[in-house]
């Protein structure tokens, strides 16, 4: 499954400064449809390169990470459980800064 992954507000950062990546991934144990918590465990074994605990928390996204699917908020479409079709495009955007 073709989708566009997106990363910023420093996110980035955890992989090797990459905003934009176009992946390919595949359902999970024989799944007929890809998930959110399938694609959030894909990108931390395929994308963060490094301290992946500023990504993830658990199976989720830590708490300050925006996801956005196709333009809507995560929140309103299920969450871990939202489902993925193809050419979806997927935005993580980090709320939280230093200072």
């Amino acid at each position: 499954m073709q989708l566009t992954l997106e990363f910023g507000g420093g996110l980035e950062l955890l992989c090797e400064s990459v905003k934009i990546h176009n992946v390919n991934v595949e359902p999970q144990n024989g799944a007929d449809k890809l998930i959110m918590k399938d694609l959030l465990a894909w990108v931390r074994t395929n994308l963060i390169k490094e301290r992946p605990e500023m990504f993830m928390k658990g199976d989720s996204v830590r708490p300050g990470v925006l996801v956005i699917v196709n333009d809507c908020d995560w929140e309103l479409s299920g969450q871990l459980d939202t489902p993925l079709e193809e050419k979806d495009v997927v935005v993580f955007i980090s709320t939280l800064h230093g200072g």
